[in-house]
């Protein structure tokens, strides 16, 4: 075994430092007040059509390097054109988003952040995320989505 391979969290937390991290009710405040940049999700397809932030533009992680960049068969105009723009990037739980946001600076984007905590944290705090048709996606929903392993029946009287 390699001693001196890095781990996933040993990279997480090197690019951490390198990269500015936003916390959901900071995102919940800029929403309020009229965010203006753009929210980029780049979780995959299955992940955006279950739940996302209302108005963010949707690129998988996968394709991220193409998409962001004009002249390739992934470009996304909106997303290439936002390198002056604030770019918020949020995944599930702000590893994704940390990784892709770090790929963005080093891509020449001048002002992007990442979700601490993702998706998952603004559910946690009770900001409302909708499905693929526009729908608000119900607390029940939601918690199956985010917590499937969660114990859904009642502590028995003798446990509790």
């Amino acid at each position: 075994m390699n001693q001196n391979r890095m781990t996933f969290d040993d990279f997480l937390a090197q690019v951490r430092g390198q990269v500015a991290e936003v916390l959901p009710w900071e995102v919940e405040a800029a929403f309020e007040e009229g965010y203006s940049g753009l929210v980029l999700d780049v979780r995959e397809e299955q992940e955006f059509a279950v739940a996302h932030v209302k108005g963010s533009l949707w690129v998988p992680r996968g394709i991220l390097e193409s998409a962001a960049d004009h002249g390739f068969e992934d470009t996304v105009a909106e997303l290439a054109d936002a390198r002056d723009k604030e770019v918020l990037v949020i995944c599930r739980s702000g590893r994704r988003s940390l990784l892709a946001a770090h790929l963005l600076n080093q891509m020449g984007f001048k002002n992007t952040k990442s979700l601490r905590g993702g998706v998952r944290g603004l559910y946690d705090s009770g900001y409302a995320l909708y499905n693929r048709s526009g729908r608000e996606v119900g607390e029940d929903e939601l918690d199956l989505f985010f917590y499937p392993l969660r114990k859904t029946s009642p502590v028995p009287k003798d446990m509790a």
